[in-house]
């Protein structure tokens, strides 16, 4: 995407919304599933009818008051303008914009279908897509974010067999942790499997759940105060789990660059390596290759190391925790990650690490308070710091994240 000045706003939360409109219908015409335009036409046929749009809009029903706080990118059709349309009417505030079009025969969609919009939707930088529809429809979701393991997404149940644990317990449900992203607050994330049973072995009497993979989506935490005042040795614990399961990690091999600040400083202790506590370091391959590095030193070894390894360059990774009390990523303490490193290293390549009593005292009372929970970018370069904006995952223990919102102010 192009940025220019017009790019340069508070980005909503993005949602990306995908409905299978075959999903469900053969769950009542007892034909125990609904993968396939030939099932879809037999259960309709007996006079029963997808109830996908109507279980979707429960969802959105959850949202309504906040609607000004987020949009909605969608596909054409059944598979989600048409419920898109139908909820503007009746709700002037809802915001949505078709970026999918497919020519499509009525409902009868494929599952190519939803591949492709999925990716789409991945491309126009949503940031979580929800899907309607059962096992199938995640497994072709699956199947479209392969390569983009950190593409949060949430399923909506509407199939006729549901074995994967990405769906909500109910429409309702996956509202009021959509709410939850929106407004703010601390929502966890997991990866979860997606599974789907064999439905012409299911006809034959034969249960044979498989397994084919995971996708990572937010879950409802409750939230124990981490640290009372003063709790320190608290805190020290939670510190030592976050390096813990950064160690592992780095320990595989590749290149880090490590941030300032005592969350950082913990993780580089526990790897026996030097530290500076209020500066830039780099790991490569286990060892520090630069200390103290200003943002000259750190473009030139990016930008060799890059040219060096050509085609098969080795992802590097940027370790970086906020400021507490105030929420900056970037603009306050690390100013030698600049937009030009950044843009080198890649959105994607950001590990973001903070004690969740950190992030929770970022919620100030008065007007950040209105805002929910978020982490700031101030690099100077406005038009790029809002590329930066959206849903970005917080690692805070051992095998342990949530996703917060990064913003301008």
């Amino acid at each position: 995407m192009k940025l220019d000045a017009t790019t340069v706003m508070e980005k909503k939360l993005t949602i990306g919304l995908v409905l299978n409109p075959l999903a469900g219908v053969g769950g009542p015409a007892a034909l125990k599933g609904s993968d396939g335009a030939e099932l879809y036409k037999l259960a309709t046929e007996l006079g029963y009818e997808s109830k996908v749009a109507d279980r979707v809009s429960r969802t959105f029903e959850v949202l309504a008051s906040c609607f000004h706080e987020f949009r909605v990118l969608t596909v054409s059709g059944a598979m989600g303008a048409d419920l898109c349309n139908e909820i503007s009417e009746h709700q002037p505030g809802f915001d949505f914009d078709v970026c999918v079009e497919f020519e499509l025969e009525s409902r009868l969609t494929e599952p190519v279908h939803t591949i492709q919009a999925a990716q789409q939707l991945v491309d126009a930088g949503v940031d979580i897509i929800l899907f309607a529809g059962g096992d199938g429809t995640a497994i072709n979701i699956h199947d479209a974010l392969d390569a983009n393991a950190r593409q949060l997404v949430l399923g909506i149940p509407c199939g006729v067999k549901m074995h994967s644990g990405v769906f909500a317990v109910s429409p309702e449900a996956a509202g009021i942790v959509l709410q939850q992203l929106i407004e703010g607050e601390l929502v966890g994330v997991t990866s979860r499997e997606v599974r789907d049973i064999d439905e012409a072995a299911l006809r034959a009497g034969t249960v044979n759940a498989q397994y084919h993979g995971e996708m990572w989506v937010p879950e409802q935490h409750r939230y124990i105060q981490a640290v009372k005042q003063g709790g320190l040795e608290v805190e020290e614990l939670v510190l030592e789990e976050i390096a813990a399961g950064l160690v592992e990690l780095i320990q595989l091999g590749g290149v880090y660059i490590v941030g300032a600040g005592t969350t950082t400083a913990a993780i580089m202790g526990k790897l026996n390596l030097p530290n500076t506590l209020l500066g830039i370091d780099v790991i490569d391959d286990g060892i520090v290759v630069l200390s103290d590095a200003s943002e000259e030193a750190l473009f030139r070894f990016l930008d060799a190391k890059m040219s060096s390894a050509g085609q098969g360059a080795a992802t590097i990774k940027l370790l970086v925790t906020p400021i507490g009390g105030q929420g900056h990523l970037f603009g306050r303490g690390n100013q030698q990650v600049s937009p030009r490193i950044l843009a080198l290293i890649g959105r994607e390549n950001l590990l973001v690490v903070a004690t969740k009593s950190k992030l929770e005292n970022l919620a100030q009372p008065g007007e950040q308070e209105k805002k929910g929970i978020r982490l700031l970018v101030d690099t100077g370069d406005r038009v790029f710091d809002s590329s930066l904006c959206g849903l970005i995952p917080v690692v805070t223990g051992y095998e342990d994240a949530v996703v917060c919102r990064l913003a301008l102010d």
